[in-house]
């Protein structure tokens, strides 16, 4: 499964994310983010890509993490982490992956490991 994540410019709320990565198996690794989240590390031999984006507007914002994520994700469904942003991020994000369309499991690392809900 193809994990999507949210990188907001609260760095608090990278090691939700970080943890994912660390600790799952992933297919695909696609992290989205403004300018500002390019600063997230990830290790060197993992393998993920990084989607910039710069609309503000909530319209625009959905368009455009859609355009960016065609063709991206092979599966009908994917784990998704909006541990960081704010909700008009989430709101993009989630009209955006229904709209490709594909499914959405919520993931979060927890104290017994990665849960999806």
């Amino acid at each position: 499964m193809e994990l999507v994540a949210l990188l907001s410019t609260g760095e608090g709320t990278w090691a939700q994310v970080a943890g994912l990565i660390k600790q799952g198996e992933w297919d695909k690794i696609i992290l989205i983010g403004n300018d500002f989240a390019r600063k997230f590390q990830v290790p060197e031999m993992i393998k993920y890509e990084f989607i910039e984006i710069k609309s503000s507007r909530l319209a625009e914002l959905k368009e455009e993490i859609q355009q960016k994520l065609a063709g991206k994700i092979n599966g009908t469904e994917v784990a998704l982490s909006i541990a960081s942003g704010d909700g008009k991020e989430h709101m993009a994000l989630i009209s955006a992956l229904l709209s490709l369309p594909v499914g959405v499991r919520f993931t979060a690392l927890t104290k017994d490991g990665i849960v999806m809900l």
